[in-house]
């Protein structure tokens, strides 16, 4: 029988507008959970842009992903 739950995974992550020293260690099932966890959970300082950019790397396979979140709706979307 497969098993029902998605496996947590190990993120690194940080805004990118922040030192990468800044970044918090995350456990959650994917990039985009990871980076909403963050937003959530440490409110990294902003300035006056309704957006921010968030860096998320795995640190047990090395990738990493970028995304652009909309403060305001909370829209989600890969960075350019």
């Amino acid at each position: 029988m497969p098993n029902a739950h998605p496996v947590a995974r190990r993120f690194s992550v940080h805004a990118r507008h922040v030192d990468r020293h800044h970044a918090r260690t995350l456990e959650e099932t994917s990039f985009e959970a990871a980076a909403v966890a963050y937003l959530e959970d440490f409110h990294p300082p902003v300035g006056d842009e309704p957006e921010i950019r968030v860096i998320v790397h795995d640190l047990d396979s090395g990738h990493e992903h970028c995304f652009t979140v909309d403060l305001d709706t909370g829209e989600t979307e890969p960075c350019d």
